[in-house]
């Protein structure tokens, strides 16, 4: 029997969702998500040839799920994660070349410059903080998830999460950058102490706040992987095993996300709510089965 694993699924298997909802306390929604294939692009300003004739777009070299939510309800909180969103989706326009030729040589300048990518957004927000609000009140979080097949690279600030499930077990990809985290990282507090401490959201780093510290992560991927990327709108009311439950239970992506809002939004919805889901949908000809993959192979 073949390993369904090792195959390489059609264009239109591709299942990839994500949503926001300004959740029930709050008046605006300060989160921001983006999701985007990336290709090599042609540019016509004039030809003699029918434009049909001609690929204006190539195939997916890779594809982006990111979510940036703006810190503490900042009075520059919404201005702070739609302007990182920006800052790192041109960045990732200007590196297409480096991204579309990736080979191990060049994986450490490419995670060296998405670093910088991040610390160049936190720069302009800093300057913007210092024209607007004297200084304060505009950061935001960061969670990217970039693939590009067969490694996911992670680039992380703050506490929105990025998850992986893989044979039906969830794995929590990025590490909160919180006061709670740091004292159990330093063995003042254990896990479960930090659940409950009044530090599980207070940020030591943020985009834009008085210190950004990007962590980046490289990952192997699997077809049968399933991932999910969320701000802490998600968390704050839905546990890993409920979010592992749904992502390996429901079918879709959609769904996925529409249960884990709802999920949150019963609990009390404290917070605003982003949340980016994706799989692979089994081919049309074999029948659905538990822990269906999220990204393709890319290139």
């Amino acid at each position: 029997m073949s390993d369904t694993r090792n195959e390489r699924p059609s264009q239109d298997q591709y299942d990839v969702y994500g949503m926001s909802h300004p959740g029930l306390r709050r008046t605006e929604n300060q989160d921001h998500f983006l999701i985007a294939s990336l290709h090599k692009a042609l540019a016509i300003y004039g030809t003699s040839l029918p434009r049909e004739s001609i690929p204006i777009i190539s195939r997916p070299r890779g594809l982006i799920a990111l979510v940036a939510d703006g810190v503490g309800g900042s009075t520059g909180g919404q201005e702070a994660s739609q302007t990182t969103v920006a800052t790192i989706t041109r960045y990732l326009t200007d590196a297409a070349d480096l991204y579309t030729r990736l080979d191990p040589s060049s994986e450490t300048l490419f995670l060296d410059q998405l670093k910088d990518s991040v610390t160049r957004s936190h720069q302009a927000l800093l300057e913007a903080s210092g024209r607007t609000s004297g200084g304060g009140g505009m950061a935001t979080t960061l969670t990217l998830v970039m693939i590009i097949w067969p490694k996911a690279f992670i680039v992380h600030v703050g506490d929105s999460r990025a998850y992986r499930v893989r044979d039906g077990q969830l794995e929590l990809v990025t590490r909160d950058q919180t006061m709670a985290q740091a004292m159990v990282d330093a063995g003042a507090i254990t896990p479960e102490q930090a659940e409950a401490s009044h530090l599980k959201h207070v940020l030591w780093s943020a985009v834009g706040g008085r210190e950004a510290a990007p962590e980046v992560r490289t990952l192997d991927c699997e077809l049968t992987d399933m991932m999910l990327v969320c701000s802490d709108g998600i968390t704050k009311h839905v546990s890993d095993e409920e979010i592992r439950e749904h992502m390996v239970r429901l079918p879709t992506s959609e769904a996925v996300c529409r249960a884990l809002t709802n999920l949150a939004l019963e609990r009390g919805g404290s917070d605003n709510i982003t949340v980016i889901a994706g799989r692979i949908k089994p081919p049309s000809d074999k029948p659905p089965h538990e822990g269906a993959g999220i990204f393709p192979r890319i290139g």
